[in-house]
């Protein structure tokens, strides 16, 4: 016997039937799939025993994955009677990745691809402005399809929504591309007093390089394609550098969330031909917001934790009342933290919140019976009105 296979035996646990009610005509066979990390466990339910690993394998690339990078290390089967009299069987298959999940990005080349990248001939111009708002990864997170879902799906949703800029450019001249990275990018080690310890399967490092990674990633995929390119990013409560007994205990803007860009800004110095029309936007010390311009519309950044849920409105009010805030000149304030789409406006102002790109949070799930549905948003603005928005997933 395997190492594996000896592990997998020994953490073998007797795990119930699903008591759920089929919902369609194919109520005899379900299936389910969990991913975490490198991991995988896949569920095949039959009415005969008729379950092997090839089904097991089906639903991995019917969701996706290619069955080629994992290999199984653990089967477990259970039988019961069923209200008919037939016999049910469950088949849980446990799987590891043997191969990296493909990204469709070397990201270890992405250093030298700064110093490499070739400045673009000529950049579109023009006088309206294009948002891409993204957060929430939480990376190191072990929830959902793990670290290595996260990443593929970040990766995937930027690509999507640069391919989506040059269609809305049919329709608007966009010259200023912005994005914002709206928080708690690395699940980190500090959030509820670090018990979530155990879930996050990533290092801390691991998961800054992570994040700094995908922000170069973003910085190619985006500088030659707007003669006025700009990324802001902002802390959110799980980038928090430091708490010591569960509160924070340096500057509100010592955050992992936007040192990652600052290592970027940092980065494409090396090349100002290329990058030197980028510009680089993080708080201001002991601050937690970003004010930028973009195409003539006045963009506040927050992560959202500042507020409670549903107070948005009442926040931003505040922070408008105090003239030495540039928030009092916002027309658009965007956040992430609450992990789903929501668009509100008041009067002339519109409000942003992006869903996050985790894909699944046990506890909330576990709470509230709610998954994830992950994603980022592009939206077109011009001199205060963003009428146009789209989620990309």
């Amino acid at each position: 016997m395997t190492e594996d296979l000896l592990l997998a035996e020994l953490l073998a646990k007797p795990v119930g039937p699903a008591i759920a009610r089929a919902t369609d005509s194919d109520r005899g066979f379900t299936r389910r799939i969990q991913i975490s990390g490198d991991s995988a466990e896949v569920t095949v339910r039959a009415a005969q025993p008729e379950a092997d690993p090839e089904a097991a394998a089906d639903h991995l690339r019917a969701h996706g994955h290619d069955p080629g990078q994992w290999t199984v290390t653990g089967m477990r089967s259970s039988e019961w009677t069923m209200p008919g009299g037939g016999t049910g069987v469950a088949t849980r298959y446990s799987f590891t990745r043997t191969q990296p999940a493909d990204t469709g990005l070397d990201l270890d080349e992405l250093l030298a691809e700064i110093r490499a990248h070739q400045p673009s001939a000529e950049r579109p111009g023009g006088e309206h402005g294009y948002l891409v708002l993204l957060g929430d990864m939480q990376f190191g997170k072990s929830d959902g399809d793990g670290p290595a879902g996260t990443l593929h799906r970040t990766i995937g949703c930027l690509n999507r929504a640069a391919d989506l800029l040059l269609g809305y450019r049919e329709r608007f001249d966009i010259g200023h591309v912005h994005v914002g990275w709206l928080g708690d990018h690395i699940e980190g080690f500090v959030s509820q007093g670090g018990a979530n310890t155990w879930r996050t399967t990533l290092t801390l490092t691991e998961q800054v390089r992570l994040t700094r990674r995908v922000m170069l990633h973003a910085l190619a995929l985006f500088a030659p394609l707007a003669q006025r390119v700009s990324m802001a990013a902002v802390p959110g409560n799980h980038g928090e550098a430091v708490r010591i007994a569960g509160h924070g205990v340096t500057r509100y803007d010592d955050s992992h969330d936007t040192e990652a860009l600052i290592a970027v800004h940092d980065a494409a110095q090396l090349n100002p031909e290329a990058f030197g029309h980028v510009e680089f936007l993080v708080p201001q010390t002991d601050e937690l917001t970003v004010v930028a311009e973009v195409a003539g519309t006045v963009v506040a950044h927050a992560h959202g934790h500042q507020w409670r849920p549903g107070k948005h409105m009442d926040w931003w009010r505040g922070q408008a009342f105090n003239r030495a805030s540039a928030l009092h000149r916002a027309d658009l304030l965007v956040a992430g933290h609450l992990h789903h789409e929501f668009v509100d406006t008041d009067g002339p102002r519109t409000f942003i919140q992006v869903p996050a790109l985790e894909s699944d949070s046990t506890w909330y799930r576990h709470a509230r019976g709610t998954t994830g549905a992950p994603g980022l948003i592009v939206a077109v603005t011009r001199d205060g009105i963003t009428n146009i928005k789209e989620v990309v997933r």
